[in-house]
């Protein structure tokens, strides 16, 4: 069966459904669809709280399937893959117990603390492989603790198996975007039942009646039920997380690459047959999440373009038209490496004054701060290579895993001075695409399970390479004038 199949592909900002065929050993795509997403911020009797539309996201989802089998059809199958973490919370009629809480909310401050005073981080590494981020989902049930919610609860699902749910009635967690969450065990790919009972013994969660099955991608989870848009076709299950459907779609033929997974954020890592669990990389806080056909992504969470869309979008709230494109084109412009920052800092994760936070930073290592957008959006820029070229490094050195090329996939394809950027500061040749790497991923491994693709990762990633045009960036400069600005920020 050669399709069509469709993508459901969740980004931070927005969302799009995608459609593919395989024609002559090539996948061809359509956009069906596309739909905005992003935070919403609701007072409640205390703080303001940052939810996800979800509701608002299911009826996107659903116009972009009425779209897809308008154009094309029939459709074989539907997929879906969002960002990871966050979960929504239903009661025991099967209802939304309210929408689900952004990462970005200010909620789980102080929460990991509070976890390793009963479960230590080391040992919490050994089992999960994952490093802490504040907004990690076992963070995010901690800081739930007590709630209202939390007690009616009888099921979570994270948000593409509650968008299947809704689908098809069935609820299952997708094994790459459970490894996401600080609840599951790196080794035997299910929940830990030791990381459960902390949290049942610690903070009354009562996790483990929560969590569904898990499934490896290339499950099929069920038929899309009758009056739903899309009825009939199958629901499988792909890559959940939009990382793991993203390094599917990676064009590699050899497994000597790193690659950059870039958007809203950036995943730096490399493939990998098992998890690194060592102290220093503990320490260095390299995460182990889960992939396809019993693969480990090894990667570390970089800040991404995020801090640059914070940037525009204060900009346009004060007035100014910015035209992204001529932005970077005079960025290109600027002196390089006049100020870098470390993108990682906790000031850059939540929404806000982004331009202000990026100065202060600079202020701060006694650096000039740069003056205007293109001098800032150079310093944002040259500050995400130099995070990749310690990422990849550190990688490479955690892993005794040799790095001969980068592979760079999603959005941040587009901007080109990025990529020329991460070729200078890795010293790597980079091949830069596909844009779409996520959605590409997903409706491979929907093909795959249908029968219309057999063999390996590796033949996957043929297809892709036979159906993307890619770029290809030659390192240029001097790699000591990447290693002094890196002992600028990181001594």
């Amino acid at each position: 069966m050669s399709g069509p199949f469709a993508a459901v592909d969740l980004g931070a900002s927005s969302g799009r459904v995608i459609v593919g065929r395989l024609e002559g050993g090539r996948l061809v795509t359509h956009e069906a669809a596309r739909f905005p997403n992003g935070p919403v911020a609701v007072r409640g009797r205390g703080a303001v709280t940052l939810h996800w539309d979800v509701l608002g996201l299911y009826a996107g989802v659903l116009g972009g399937l009425r779209a897809a089998t308008r154009e094309h059809g029939p459709l074989a199958s539907v997929g879906i893959d969002s960002w990871a973490v966050d979960y929504g919370l239903l009661d025991a009629d099967g209802a939304l117990l309210g929408h689900p809480v952004h990462y970005r909310d200010g909620r789980t401050a102080g929460a990991p603390d509070r976890v390793f005073a009963h479960l230590p981080a080391a040992e919490l590494y050994a089992r999960t492989g994952l490093q802490v981020q504040p907004f990690n989902t076992v963070f995010q049930l901690a800081a739930a603790a007590g709630s209202a919610q939390l007690a009616a609860a009888r099921r979570l699902l994270l948000v593409p198996d509650l968008l299947g749910y809704w689908l098809t009635g069935a609820e299952v967690a997708e094994v790459t975007n459970a490894s996401t969450t600080g609840l599951l065990d790196v080794a035997t790919r299910r929940w830990s039942p030791e990381v459960a009972a902390v949290l049942d013994a610690g903070f009354g969660v009562g996790v483990a009646g929560l969590l569904p099955d898990v499934v490896e991608p290339g499950t099929v989870i069920g038929p899309v039920r009758d009056g739903t848009d899309g009825a009939g076709a199958r629901l499988v299950a792909v890559g959940s997380h939009d990382t793991a459907s993203a390094v599917v779609a990676v064009p590699a033929s050899t497994d000597d690459f790193a690659y950059i997974s870039c958007g809203t954020w950036s995943l730096v890592g490399l493939e990998l047959d098992a998890p690194v669990l060592t102290e220093a990389s503990r320490a260095a806080n390299f995460t182990n999440e889960l992939g396809l056909d019993g693969t480990v992504r090894y990667l570390r969470n970089v800040m991404g373009l995020w801090v640059l869309q914070e940037c525009v979008r204060r900009w346009e709230e004060a007035g100014h038209d910015v035209d992204l494109a001529a932005l970077i084109a005079a960025a290109a412009e600027e002196p390089a490496l006049a100020c870098v920052v470390d993108v990682d800092d906790p000031s850059l994760l939540p929404p806000g004054d982004m331009p202000g936070r990026v100065a202060a930073l600079a202020a701060r290592t006694g650096q000039p701060v740069p003056r205007g957008p293109a001098a800032l959006t150079r310093c944002v820029l040259d500050s995400l290579a130099l995070a990749y070229r310690r990422a990849v490094r550190q990688a490479a050195q955690l892993a005794g895993h040799e790095v001969g090329v980068i592979h760079l996939v999603g959005g941040g394809v587009r901007n080109r001075l990025l990529c020329q950027l991460t070729a200078d500061a890795t010293g790597l040749p980079v091949v830069a695409g596909p844009v779409e790497g996520a959605a590409l991923g997903n409706l491979l491994v929907q093909a795959r399970t249908l029968g219309a693709l057999d063999g390996p990762l590796v033949s996957l990633r043929q297809v892709v390479a036979a159906s993307t045009a890619l770029e290809h960036y030659v390192p240029s400069g001097s790699g000591a004038r990447w290693a002094e600005a890196e002992a600028r920020v990181f001594g």
